[in-house]
């Protein structure tokens, strides 16, 4: 069978890559676009396992890719979502601190925020903390009024749709298999066809190192990090109001067990980052050898570990443990018992590692050849997507002839 052409593929169809080409539909109309997903429907893995929230831009470095695309990208989805009837909620977050040594943390949180742009902020006592959220404790806490909670998975779909409405093509169960350059493009075999474009955005998600290595990038590996939910049982979810966050560890790109009132009205409980056994190792027993054995043949995740063995043990005991994973939600809200909590969700973060054992914490978007990869887009990717988007396809305009 012939194989078809195209002016650009994205590969990868959770809301990075979707926002990707809903950018590229809007500026170039004129070329032919593709986007694969290995799913048979969009969003199925990071994007449809978060929690929601629409983060505000308090967590990152002034100046870092996050920093530069949260706050504009939270602008654009709300402005999105207006034109599209998609709902959310500006509920608002409290960050706590529990111990006057959270105090200097704390304060650089605003510090950030400030830098980056976040209006409203607010350094709260405990008297004003009561009138926000009446069952959590703080020493001190910054309350983030701009932060919200929203259904990432409608927001994917809309971007779908608009793609599909601006001529782009969308094809789902399209695993790829194979990339390899001909006749100055592309060839890209997937689980069922042979496609070829001239240049490929990667937006693969916990697979974009492997899309990545087919085309000759080495360096990263992506490590999955399962996280684990509770929900607090209906007759307790009046003691959670918003969103309550513990005082983030700088040292790791994760936030902490935390309270997530849902647009659903539902109230999450979680989560912890724990190390996946299998990319998509949504439960404890999922276990797949090969995804193993390429994270355990990583030099850079035993790099990792021995620099972070007791987070790491901290985290397991969290869960195996239900009584050691309220005793962290009791530091937010004392009042939680073990018989609020019931089972929960989980999600699986597609969390790039170093060969030096870093866990890379901002965005990571580079180039080899005839493509662009995301190779490192946590939270607040989904907040940023618009951003990430645009700064992608401004990319892809600079190098690739998109125009033609």
């Amino acid at each position: 069978m012939n194989s078809q052409l195209f002016h650009l593929t994205v590969i990868g169809g959770g809301i990075v890559g979707l926002a990707t080409a809903m950018e590229a539909a809007e500026k170039y109309p004129a070329i032919k676009l593709l986007l694969l997903e290995k799913e048979a429907q969009l969003a199925r893995h990071q994007t449809g396992h978060n929690s929601g929230v629409i983060h505000s831009g308090i967590y990152y470095r002034p100046g870092s890719l996050k920093a530069q695309t949260c706050v504009v990208g939270r602008k654009a989805l709300l402005e999105f979502c207006h034109r599209h009837a998609i709902p959310y909620d500006l509920c608002g977050k409290v960050v706590v601190a529990t111990e006057e040594k959270e105090l200097p943390r704390l304060e650089e949180l605003s510090r950030r925020g400030a830098a980056n742009g976040v209006e409203g902020l607010e350094m709260i006592g405990p008297e004003r903390l009561k009138e926000i959220e009446p069952r959590a404790v703080a020493v001190r806490a910054l309350y983030v009024p701009t932060t919200g909670i929203i259904d990432f998975t409608k927001v994917a779909e809309a971007y779908a749709t608009r793609i599909q409405t601006l001529g782009g093509e969308i094809l789902t169960s399209q695993e790829v298999k194979e990339i390899a350059s001909v006749d100055g493009g592309l060839m890209i075999q997937t689980s069922h066809r042979e496609f070829r474009s001239r240049y490929l955005i990667n937006c693969a998600g916990l697979y974009s190192d492997r899309v990545a290595r087919m085309m000759g990038r080495e360096d990263l590996r992506i490590v999955p990090f399962r996280g684990e939910y509770y929900k607090i049982v209906p007759v307790r979810q009046s003691l959670v109001r918003g969103l309550i966050y513990p005082v983030p560890d700088p040292k790791f790109p994760f936030l902490g067990v935390h309270f997530t009132r849902t647009i659903r009205g539902e109230v999450e409980a979680g989560p912890n980052a724990v190390l996946a056994f299998a990319r998509e190792g949504y439960q404890k027993n999922h276990i797949h050898l090969g995804d193993l054995w390429e994270t355990l043949s990583y030099k850079g995740f035993w790099s990792l570990a021995g620099n972070h063995w007791r987070m790491g043990l901290e985290e397991m005991h969290r869960s195996v443990s239900k009584r050691a994973f309220v005793k962290a939600l009791q530091r937010l809200v004392p009042e939680v018992r073990p018989e609020d909590l019931a089972p929960g969700g989980t999600g699986v973060r597609a969390q790039a590692v170093s060969p030096a054992g870093a866990l890379l914490d901002d965005f990571v978007i580079t180039q080899t050849g005839n493509a662009i990869h995301v190779l490192n887009a946590p939270s607040p990717g989904a907040t940023a997507s618009l951003a990430i988007g645009r700064k992608i396809v401004e990319m892809a305009g600079k190098t690739f002839s998109l125009n033609s």
